[in-house]
């Protein structure tokens, strides 16, 4: 099927005559017919009546004359958009202070480059939060990390990259070897953690591992601020259990911490962008995702992204729950 076709389609409709589309159109009686023949035999119905008063649609033709006049609109806004020299709009992206500690900045520098009349919002908070506003098309994207919590209607999973996790514990008092470069998450089943809480994606993914590990982790506080967790764990209060990336943001982290990559089968974080529908989306926002998963894509190959490797491309997904 060809918009050519779906536009000859829609002009003998409005003209209610062949030869008067053909005329408009600047074309043969017979090209035009047969284009319209081809057209329903694609279709395998039959779209226009024929008569020598002239043509009038049927109730398929009248369903897909609506369906065409929606695909021609927006080809020619897609048109419109790509003769602009410049993109402009609002477009509300989500991260959580992990993930915007790596990325944020990144994303921030190339749109100002590529779209500087795109304004940018970033809102970082807990994936939960961010669920609930993508849900509510408070935002237009975020990256989230569990599929089953982005489950809302119509929207597009891309996923992105698989992190590591990692052991990390106060240097002063360790609860742990600390020479250790790697551990399982069975030697940890009495070292107090302080981990996020159920709103925080990463603990829905501990959960799961511990879980799995058969070991009942030794909680002894929920902080879902990660300034004040690392604090936390830097005064001696317990260990955590974090992506390379929760450690973006501080200086001299091998004075302060140590660190051993947790060892167990399938114990990673999966970073997924979420997005509004196609429909939905404002070219601003398109333009915002192919920013972001270029970014990712560069930090991750140039090294930027610590412990985590990229998932391989796939086929988009729509959720429709």
């Amino acid at each position: 099927m060809e918009l050519r076709q779906m536009r000859y389609f829609v002009r003998i409709v409005e003209r209610g005559s062949m030869s008067r589309a053909a005329q408009e159109l600047n074309l043969v009686q017979s090209a035009l017919s047969q284009q319209i023949s081809r057209l329903e035999g694609e279709l395998a119905t039959r779209l226009l009546h024929r008569s020598p008063r002239g043509v009038r649609p049927t109730e398929a033709g009248v369903a897909f004359y609506r369906e065409a006049q929606l695909v021609l609109r927006h080809a020619e806004q897609a048109k419109r958009v790509a003769q602009q020299s410049r993109i402009s709009g609002s477009v509300r992206v989500g991260l959580a202070p992990t993930t915007s500690s790596v990325l944020g900045l990144a994303l921030l520098t190339a749109m100002r480059q590529r779209y500087a009349d795109v304004q940018l919002q970033v809102v970082e908070s807990l994936s939960g939060h961010l669920t609930e506003m993508l849900n509510a098309r408070q935002l237009d994207l975020a990256v989230l990390f569990d599929t089953a919590a982005a489950a809302a209607r119509r929207l597009q999973i891309y996923p992105l990259l698989q992190e590591r996790l990692f052991f990390v514990q106060p240097i002063q008092r360790p609860f742990i070897d600390p020479m250790l470069e790697t551990v399982r998450l069975s030697s940890l089943s009495q070292v107090p953690l302080l981990l996020p809480s159920g709103l925080h994606g990463l603990r829905s993914v501990l959960q799961a591992a511990f879980g799995r590990a058969r070991v009942t982790p030794l909680v002894v506080a929920e902080i879902d601020g990660l300034a004040l967790l690392m604090d936390a764990v830097e005064a001696g209060l317990g260990a955590t259990i974090q992506p390379w990336s929760a450690m973006g943001r501080y200086q001299n982290l091998t004075s302060r911490f140590t660190f051993a990559e947790i060892s167990n089968a399938q114990v990673h974080r999966d970073n997924i962008l979420c997005a509004l529908s196609d429909d939905e989306l404002s070219p601003a926002a398109h333009a915002t995702r192919i920013v972001l998963t270029d970014c990712v894509h560069k930090l991750v190959e140039s090294g930027g992204w610590r412990g985590a490797q990229l998932i391989p491309a796939v086929e988009v997904s729509d959720l429709d729950l």
